[in-house]
């Protein structure tokens, strides 16, 4: 079972159907022992860094999410679900992230062009599991004004331009995140979505 992390932000439904449909056994829950009994877990977000974090906050999730990721657990983060690995971002200045990873979420920096950053993109990505069977600069869809500035940059996985480079994916061992929306990404983002379950 994967367990989809309902602390009340992101696409729940949309991104259960689509796990639902490549074959994933998925459930929409706030509860620490579904999180122990699942075998991954996805944690979503949309809207602002600051209240995904006092949401998440709220559900009294936290603990049990870093204890099932020390147990190298597999966790997919989507858009702000990503950012939130981190410790910090510029657009809530004063709230700290998971701090999973080091390094901070910063305004994307694209002089001319229209932010939030909003639609298809090109992704382009090296070897990775999470995008096996996958064409490089295969289109993914986007919808962000943030993107992470992991201190390691190899933590890397993606990237998209969008009038700088912009992280478009990040992964470490048993975590991986996406800035794109694979539920909203067509085939492409399907095919992220069953390489995932199939871990």
């Amino acid at each position: 079972m994967t367990a989809l992390i309902d602390y009340g932000v992101g696409n729940l439904y949309s991104v259960a159907k689509a796990v639902s449909f490549v074959g994933g056994d998925v459930k929409i829950t706030s509860d620490a022992e579904d999180l122990k009994r699942a075998e991954k877990m996805i944690l979503p977000g949309v809207g602002a860094f600051g209240d995904c974090m006092k949401n998440l906050e709220a559900t009294g999730l936290i603990p049990t999410i870093l204890e099932q990721i020390a147990a190298k657990k597999f966790l997919l983060g989507i858009c702000v679900g990503l950012q939130i690995l981190f410790e910090k971002s510029e657009e809530s200045p004063n709230v700290k992230g998971l701090g999973i990873f080091k390094g901070e979420v910063k305004k994307i920096s694209a002089e001319n062009l229209k932010i939030p950053h909003m639609g298809w993109n090109a992704v382009n990505f090296g070897e990775s599991k999470i995008f096996a069977g996958l064409k490089n600069n295969s289109y993914f869809y986007f919808v962000h004004s943030y993107h992470a500035a992991p201190l390691d940059k190899n933590l890397i996985s993606a990237t998209s331009d969008y009038g700088e480079k912009i992280t478009a994916a990040v992964e470490s061992e048993n975590i991986f995140a996406t800035q794109f929306h694979p539920e909203k990404s067509g085939d492409v983002g399907l095919k992220v979505l069953k390489n995932f379950i199939e871990f």
